[in-house]
């Protein structure tokens, strides 16, 4: 089938080329001009208490309560009650109320508001605050809009500073730095294929990967809770899985020219062999990431919807768009002049310095279509790159290392299992929770409103607390005053407001604020909130005759993070075990899958390990900008998904290969070597750009980012270097012929599963040798004149 495919593909490759710019141009087109985008991040879960507290305060307080909120904090040097300064702000709190979007504003300035004006030391008077409510369900889409609302109404007042806080109003700007990754990618590539053509296809299909997939994302954000960081994640994703799925198949397609094949031949090989491959590995990642469905959390829904599609798409442009492609490139692919060289690289240069708002850089691409253009008529631009003739295959880098290796297996198996052991150590520390203002750069307004706030009123400030309840018929004040008795002697609350009814005359609802002494990310903060539910809340609703819910936003991210914390091993086990079944059919091994799960899981360890040290414990926090907090709950499962999907694509290519050199030779040993040298060129090249293109995103001041690029980068690293070069060539010189041992019961049993080499790829072989082997005997045979 997929020989057919990619001979379909390469017959009718304007057809081919022609339907996904199409696709490409009309979804963007809808998607950004008719539909629009409907962010959201929606952390509620179904019977979570802090769920049943946003419902009641959904309907009892008609959307006006807090939801999901942001602060104006504002610093006046000549005090905030000030008349001039009291007058100015009150004009600009009304038209912020009248904004629309906004469910409402508690104003320091508002009956019983003197709360929110610090009382503290020297701030006393000086700093003030007002929350700015938004219903549960806003549109993140228009959040940007209401911020420059905001910033346009803001007073200009000698003395004073205005700060906007809170993670709804916190800066959210696109990241460039994936610019970075690319042009470095670009490098990578022509090093590896020494070809700008060969260069080019790949960077096109992750391109169109990206494009239509961040088009589906946009449509998706309407029927699921979709944050609105999972477009720039989705770019993240796509260029690394899409660059790497089409690295694999022109490499084997150039394998295919390097035997005489012609270019349709070549198609059909390199989609029936390399293509399986990438169909394998692109499955894993996309069953990994919708397996983030059954963790009940919405918004994770929703990204692992949206980065699934982004995935799906790319491995659908690799293996029909990459055709098509390679179609049109025919047998250039192995060819570059230095016209095309030069342009590339001032691309290159160009892109990187994009991403680094370096402007003088940000010429590249004009100069490399000047180049291009000075081609046509500069006799040296139109000479073609010479190239050095490949090595055999013994007398490489790659098989002599894995020769040294082999010699000594016990001593690299030590060294290197225990290295990765070691940087593992520090997951036995991992919290999970959703870090807090406190880890934006200090230039924003984000970060400034955060420390004002600490230094007026405390962390707590930063993340408060709800209560909130239904009232029954005769419920009194001196019933509902034993709740702020009740919660104020916890040693880790700072304030406790008075009871806000949902009307003053008959009320069936009422509210408390509660600010914790500590941050919204602070263990201590997770804390209380389980302490007050299991110790405090139920004395207090006997007493008040009705239940009191512990919501509000940092009480709904402490349910979420407790519930994904939960689920995480059973997400594990579920894609470890599928992926030991599917291995060990492919393989008919046992050990050879069992060690292949054993080893990715230890490069997946050891890289939460780096991520646990730089982000919860704040290692090298000057060198990376990063403040110490926990670790987002939904990263590690992301993290898992994309990372397993990509080692495993490198363990089928590499595995494959030995087997087949196994096969062949019936050697276990040198079939090791033999393989490790056949891949270890396009295994190297794959795992440099994700590295390049994960680890451009450290450079991003968003933490989310950094925490992505991180992981995803340091992952794949070791996994192609410690894994693949040490772990995988000692482990199979240890057990010799036991890699491929598999109990004949079982052996009969397992469904046959061909991933590289099939009877479509073995026609075409034939095919191509019975070519040969007929224009020899067309050559031998006498002419007539003889």
């Amino acid at each position: 089938m997929f020989a057919r495919i990619g001979t379909w593909c390469h017959d009718r490759r304007r057809l081919v080329l022609v339907a996904w710019i199409l696709v490409l141009v009309v979804l963007n087109g809808i998607a950004n001009g008719a539909v629009k985008s409907d962010y959201k991040q929606d952390f509620s879960l179904p019977g979570a208490d802090s769920t049943k507290g946003f419902d009641i305060l959904k309907a009892q307080f008609g959307g006006k309560a807090p939801g999901v909120g942001g602060t104006i904090v504002f610093k006046a040097d000549q005090g905030v009650n000030d008349p001039a300064v009291k007058a100015a702000m009150t004009t600009f709190l009304t038209n912020v109320v009248a904004i629309k979007g906004v469910a409402g504003v508690e104003s320091p300035y508002d009956p019983g508001g003197q709360r929110f004006v610090s009382s503290n030391g020297d701030s006393a008077g000086k700093i003030a605050y007002a929350n700015v409510n938004f219903p549960r369900d806003v549109d993140f889409g228009t959040i940007p809009d209401i911020k420059k609302q905001i910033l346009a109404a803001e007073p200009k007042i000698d003395g004073v500073q205005i700060e906007l806080g809170g993670q709804i109003l916190a800066a959210f700007e696109q990241p460039t730095t994936e610019a970075i990754g690319l042009g470095f990618a670009i490098v990578i590539l022509i090093i590896a294929f020494g070809s700008v053509l060969a260069m080019g296809l790949p960077v096109a299909v992750a391109l169109f990967g990206i494009g239509i997939g961040g088009a589906g994302v946009i449509f998706f954000s309407h029927i699921l809770s979709v944050p609105e960081f999972a477009p720039f994640l989705g770019v993240m994703i796509g260029l690394g899985v899409g660059i790497d799925y089409a690295l694999l198949i022109i490499t084997r397609y150039r394998e295919q020219l390097h035997l005489d094949h012609t270019v349709r031949e070549s198609v059909a090989i390199a989609l029936d062999t390399a293509g399986r491959s990438v169909l394998f590995a692109g499955g894993t990642v996309v069953i990994s990431l919708l397996g983030m469905l059954l963790m009940g959390v919405s918004f994770v829904q929703g990204l692992a919807v949206s980065a699934s599609t982004t995935v799906l798409i790319t491995v659908l442009a690799s293996l029909t768009l990459l055709p098509a492609l390679l179609g049109f490139a025919g047998a250039n692919v192995e060819r570059t002049r230095w016209r095309g060289l030069v342009a590339a690289g001032l691309v290159a240069v160009g892109l990187v310095g994009y991403g680094l708002q370096f402007k003088p850089l940000m010429v590249g691409t004009p100069l490399a279509l000047l180049v291009l253009l000075l081609g046509f008529f500069v006799p040296k631009l139109k000479e073609e790159v010479r190239h050095r003739a490949p090595r055999p295959r013994r007398e490489t880098l790659a098989y002599r290392w894995s020769r040294g290796i082999q010699h000594r297996p016990w001593t690299a198996f030590v060294a290197a299992g225990g290295a990765l052991l070691i940087l593992s150590v520090p997951i036995l520390g991992l919290r999970l929770g959703f870090s807090d203002e406190s880890n934006f750069a200090k230039s924003t307004t984000t970060r400034k409103a955060y420390d004002l706030l600490v230094a007026g009123f405390g962390k707590g400030f930063n993340g408060p607390l709800l209560l909130v309840t239904e009232l029954k018929p005769g419920t009194t004040l001196a019933q509902l005053a034993t709740l702020k008795t009740a919660v104020s002697a916890d040693p880790n609350v700072a304030f406790v407001s008075d009871p806000i009814p949902n009307s003053p005359l008959a009320p069936t609802a009422a509210l408390w604020n509660v600010a914790p002494k500590t941050g919204p990310q602070d263990a201590e903060t997770a804390s209380l909130v389980h302490r007050l539910r299991s110790g405090v809340l139920p004395g207090v609703e006997q007493t008040i005759g009705s239940d009191v819910h512990l919501t509000g936003f940092t009480a709904g991210n402490v349910d979420a993070s407790a519930l994904m914390g939960k689920r995480l091993p059973y997400f594990f086990l579920a894609v470890l075990g599928l992926s030991f079944l599917f291995l060990m059919t492919v393989f008919r091994s046992i050990l050879v899958p069992l060690k292949a799960v054993v080893m990715n899981m230890l490069s997946i360890g050891a890289s939460y390990g780096v991520i646990v040290a730089l982000f919860e414990w704040g290692w090298l926090g000057k060198l990376t900008g990063l403040s110490p907090g926990p670790i987002e709950p939904w990263a590690p499962m992301m993290l898992f998904a994309i990372v397993f999907g990509l080692s495993m694509d490198y363990e089928v290519f590499l595995l494959s290969r030995i087997r087949e050199e196994w096969l062949h030779s019936g050697d276990s040993h040198t079939s090791v070597s033999d393989g490790l040298a056949a891949t270890a060129k396009v295994i190297t090249a794959a795992a440099a750009i994700m590295v390049v293109v994960f680890g451009s995103f450290l450079l991003e001041d968003n933490r989310t980012f950094k925490l992505m690029g991180t992981g995803l980068s340091v992952a794949v690293l070791l996994d192609a270097t410690v894994v693949r070069m040490l772990l995988v060539p000692a482990t199979m010189e240890l057990l010799g012929d036991r890699n491929w041992w598999l109990p004949k019961w079982l052996d009969n049993i397992l469904p046959n599963i061909a991933v590289e080499g099939t009877e479509g790829a073995a026609a075409f072989e034939h095919e191509h040798e019975e070519a040969l082997r007929e224009e020899r005997e067309r050559e031998l045979e006498p002419s007539a004149g003889d």
